[in-house]
């Protein structure tokens, strides 16, 4: 499974940054993150040890939709859509569209995680 790097930078960071690269006075170099938080509270929160654990179900039985996993973690539909929206936003899992495109199939991009903090 692909691991993901990770990136914690303040948000006035960040913002910087991205000017900076739009504006083509920074390019991002390799092996850089393509994921930022803006801090380590906020990357413990997404990566606590519940959502890891929905992660790993989640690869390791593959659930055609969201009720499926609903059924397979014991969690309430719901919170568990807030989640991995969530999760989406960071580009730790895809939501695709299932068979007949009424049904989401939640996907894993990743199962380990490297973590760096910006100076």
């Amino acid at each position: 499974m692909k691991t993901i790097t990770i990136g914690i930078m303040s948000q006035k960071q960040m913002r910087a940054r991205t000017l900076a690269i739009a504006r083509g006075k920074y390019k991002r170099r390799h092996g850089e993150p393509r994921i930022w938080f803006p801090s380590m509270r906020s990357v413990a929160e997404v990566l606590s040890d519940e959502n890891r654990a929905l992660l790993h179900v989640i690869r390791e039985s593959q659930p055609g939709s969201l009720g499926e996993l609903a059924q397979l973690t014991g969690r309430q539909l719901s919170n568990l859509s807030r989640t991995l929206k969530t999760m989406r936003n960071y580009g730790l899992v895809e939501l695709r569209r299932g068979d007949g495109g009424k049904q989401l199939k939640p996907i894993v991009k990743a199962t380990e995680f490297r973590i760096l903090a910006a100076a």
